[in-house]
């Protein structure tokens, strides 16, 4: 796959690259991220392989992402129409003032507003709530975001970091409605964090969300840069948000990786990547870059086709333990289908299924 062969959003037609790119590193506002010089030349670089889709927040560096895209792409209408602009409301930039944030109506509107001046557009193309905000009832936001689609302000919706009731009812409604529906979900996915897959996943495929994964390399943690061989030893960039995962599990996953990576000739953030790209649901990746040597390194994981083997040995590997009922949903068949081959899954026999001979009451 190329950065150029392009995906739809969920159920939308909305066309955008398999890699999106994050902004949570432009601008150096909370002592870590790029220059606006390396962010403009992320941007450029990411935009010449073919790639369309980036994605930020307003809270951001306190709003520095949002105005280096738009003093970059926004006030340049060639650039600014060729990509796919995606930002979030929720977080609060006003101290002291409780309607600066959260999903309210007087929020939402209020902060697309920011968000459109600081990027310097009339339009945002995909419009996030960053988080649930259990404050505020989903049905305002709901009708908020459809108001701002109408009003020509806004062209898509998504919902990000959600519990899957939550969005299940947002959708419904928003159906029952006919307001804009969701066309994306943003939620982490990773080799070391796949919960997912017990709710949001399936949600999401089965209400017509485009599933976009962030921290694909668990803030960096499979990126290769750390190691069985220099554990306790290598500075994590992020403090507790990386240390807290380099544990004997993780390095049995590194293990793996590291091994797949040598068969492929590749990176083990490459491998990383694609396993993340290649799951079911996925539409677009989020990719966090500081450098072009970054962007370019995890870009190339687009040539990368892990093969059966090498896929089931990372599933293997990192195996997540899913909430009820997904592993008794597993043994349904069993003593549904008493045995039977169903869309070419044969179930197993149960104990609960009569025989032929048995007296049923």
């Amino acid at each position: 796959m190329s950065l150029d062969h392009y995906v739809t959003l969920g159920r939308s037609g909305l066309r955008v690259s398999p890699f999106c790119l994050g902004a949570m590193t432009f601008g150096e506002d909370l002592g870590w991220g790029s220059s606006v010089e390396t962010s403009n030349a992320i941007l450029d670089r990411f935009i010449e392989r073919g790639g369309n889709f980036i994605d930020t927040a307003n809270v951001y560096t306190f709003g520095h992402a949002e105005k280096i895209i738009g003093d970059h792409i926004g006030k340049h209408p060639a650039k600014r129409d060729r990509v796919v602009i995606a930002t979030k409301f929720f977080g609060n930039l006003f101290e002291k003032d409780p309607n600066g944030g959260g999903a309210g109506r007087k929020s939402v509107m209020a902060a697309c507003d920011e968000s459109l001046r600081r990027l310097q557009t009339d339009y945002i193309d995909l419009y996030w709530m960053h988080a649930w905000d259990a404050n505020t009832p989903i049905e305002e936001t709901m009708r908020a975001l459809d108001d701002l689609v109408r009003s020509g302000k806004v062209r898509y919706v998504g919902f990000s970091d959600t519990p899957a009731w939550k969005v299940a009812q947002a959708q419904v409604t928003a159906f029952f409605r006919g307001w804009a529906p969701l066309v994306a979900l943003q939620i982490e996915y990773s080799l070391l964090e796949r919960t997912v897959e017990g709710e949001l996943i399936p949600m999401a495929r089965e209400l017509g969300l485009g599933v976009t994964p962030w921290s694909p390399l668990r803030s960096g943690v499979l990126s290769g840069k750390y190691t069985r061989e220099n554990a306790g030893k290598q500075k994590a960039d992020r403090g507790a948000w990386a240390e807290a995962s380099l544990n004997e599990k993780t390095y049995k996953l590194i293990d793996v990786l590291q091994r797949v990576a040598k068969e492929q000739n590749t990176s083990v953030a490459r491998v990383s990547l694609a396993w993340v790209q290649g799951r079911p649901g996925v539409a677009s990746t989020i990719l966090g870059a500081r450098t072009l040597e970054q962007l370019d390194n995890n870009l190339g994981a687009l040539d990368v086709k892990l093969t059966p083997e090498q896929v089931k040995a990372l599933d293997d590997e990192s195996q997540p333990t899913l909430n009820f009922p997904a592993a008794f949903l597993q043994g349904a068949p069993s003593f549904m289908h008493a045995g039977l081959r169903v869309n070419g899954v044969q179930a197993p026999p149960s104990n609960l299924t009569p025989k032929a001979s048995t007296p049923r009451y």
